[in-house]
């Protein structure tokens, strides 16, 4: 299920510099996703399957240049050794552990969340278009544990990639009112180059100013503590 760990990133971990931690497999068929690979597994190479120590060993030689790691996905809480893997890097090293999960299994959620120093969650849609983005796969209501689970956290995102025709600027509104005041929302810009579904590759994404727009909107209505945008 691990795939693999990646080098460091400027932008996974806010304000860290992070490493990246990749698990295959997913539960959801997301049309619009960028790491079809990850969603499904039969599309890697037969070369992938790397350990809990393996995974150490790499972090513990980063260990003061790294600050963090993401682990991601693919759905990182359908791995049954997560809280293992988990509690290994926090307790064999002095990284911070930031955790990315679509919500749709809140009791794993439960389990790692006295280890995992950030979370950072997917929400794709209104819940009027949550079957349409997640491939026919998961409803609103599927998630909304984890949603409250995440908004007890001290330290969290939730984050919606704009797919014209998945999601629009209402349909942001329409959730942060459903779900109530966030502390930090990230609006993600969809890129089109790799995608799970045929339909979507090359899908030409909103322009720039109509995501600053959005979360100019989002701020001004009070729906989040900090509203950005990913480019």
């Amino acid at each position: 299920m691990i795939r693999s760990l990646t080098g460091t990133s400027l932008i996974e971990y806010p304000d860290k510099i992070s490493s990246i931690i990749f698990i295959s497999g997913c539960n959801l068929q997301c049309p619009y996703c960028h790491n079809p690979e990850l969603v499904r597994p039969d599309m890697l190479d037969e070369e992938f399957g790397l350990t809990h120590e393996e995974i150490i060993e790499e972090l513990l030689a980063r260990e003061g240049f790294i600050e963090a790691v993401s682990i991601t996905g693919g759905e990182p809480l359908l791995y049954s050794g997560i809280v293992d893997l988990v509690q290994s890097i926090k307790s064999r090293t002095s990284l911070s552990v930031k955790v990315d999960t679509n919500g749709t299994h809140p009791r794993r959620l439960k389990d790692i969340l006295c280890f995992a120093d950030y979370v950072a969650m997917d929400i794709k849609s209104s819940p009027s278009k949550y079957l349409k983005a997640t491939g026919e796969k998961a409803v609103f209501q599927d998630i909304r544990d984890s949603i409250n689970i995440v908004m007890s956290l001290p330290a969290y995102e939730f984050r919606t990639t704009m797919v014209p025709g998945i999601v629009d600027r209402d349909d942001v509104i329409e959730l942060l009112q459903k779900i109530g005041r966030v502390k930090r929302y990230v609006l993600q810009n969809f890129h089109s180059h790799k995608t799970l579904s045929a339909e979507f590759r090359d899908m030409p994404a909103y322009p720039k100013g109509y995501l600053e727009d959005t979360a100019s909107i989002a701020r001004d209505m009070k729906l989040a503590d900090e509203v950005t945008v990913r480019l």
